[in-house]
């Protein structure tokens, strides 16, 4: 078994682990790691195929909720297929790491604002969310990266932990698909891909079913605050590799980045265990704004 093949392996294994727990992650983990020794031309397609199963299963296993969040997340799935579309030509064409590198940029504030507690609900969910959908559209299909993102936006809007899990689930299901068919007719699917997928699965059959149940327990605060820190040390690892891989930085000083983000991570997660419920942003419950549709 060659080198490439146990790190996959033991990569995918972690990132199936936390996707079981928290119904998102899979890519957000592997990418970063596995491209220091694949390119996203050979890793996303496979990425993606294996994505639409598990997707499927993370909504499946949350569909009781399905019924209380489908009508408000469409409009992020309408939005989706234009910059699907958008999303595969870029990355037929252009290197997509400058894309990742601003999207990183943009999310780490956002993330660590959610983390500290901060959340804003946006008023007008329908307009903003096709706005939304179509950046997360072309987000995954350059990057199969969309967790981050799609957790601060949910996490923002108050959904519960069961309502969170039910319509990731929804729209991760969707944007996949809607991959799949879009990397179909551009012509991206290769044999190298293919054989990514069956060292791949094992993983997903042992870390799905782990990350659910260490999580069943969590209470909804508790696993919104886990969500925000997780996100904010993916971002932060992504942010240090895009450095070097972009020659911002050419030396181990790039992932300087990944501890001042984790001593601010480390003092939020103290303030929220340690301090009252309702002095560190405790659970309150959801009232949507005037005018959300």
């Amino acid at each position: 078994m060659s080198p490439q093949v146990v790190a996959l392996a033991f990569i995918t294994l972690l990132a199936a682990t936390v996707n079981g727990a928290l119904g998102y992650g899979f890519s957000a983990i592997t990418v970063p790691l596995a491209l220091l020794f694949l390119t996203n031309r050979v890793l996303n397609p496979a990425l993606v195929l294996v994505e639409v199963a598990l997707n499927a299963y993370v909504l499946w296993v949350n569909r009781s909720s399905l019924p209380r969040v489908w009508r408000r997340v469409l409009p992020m799935v309408l939005g989706l297929a234009p910059g699907i579309v958008v999303g595969t030509l870029i990355l037929s064409q252009v290197n997509p790491g400058w894309l990742r590198f601003y999207t990183f940029v943009a999310l780490l504030p956002l993330i660590l604002l959610q983390a500290a507690g901060y959340r804003r609900p946006i008023r007008s969910e329908r307009a903003a969310g096709l706005v939304f959908g179509g950046g997360l559209g072309v987000l995954y299909s350059v990057t199969t990266i969309s967790g981050p993102p799609l957790a601060v936006m949910l996490s923002n809007q108050g959904l519960a932990k069961q309502e969170f899990r039910a319509a990731l689930g929804f729209i991760r299901l969707a944007e996949s698909m809607l991959t799949a068919v879009a990397y179909t007719y551009a012509g991206l699917y290769t044999r190298s891909s293919f054989a990514l997928i069956p060292q791949i699965l094992p993983s997903i059959a042992i870390g799905v079913p782990t990350g659910a149940m260490i999580i069943r327990h969590v209470r909804p605060e508790t696993f919104r605050r886990v969500c925000m820190s997780f996100d904010a040390w993916v971002v932060a690892f992504g942010l240090s590799t895009l450095l070097r891989e972009l020659r911002l930085v050419d030396s181990g000083a790039a992932y300087l980045v990944v501890v001042a983000v984790g001593l601010v991570d480390i003092w939020l997660l103290y303030r929220f265990f340690t301090g009252s419920p309702d002095s560190v942003g405790a659970a309150q419950p959801y009232r949507r704004p005037e005018g959300a549709v």
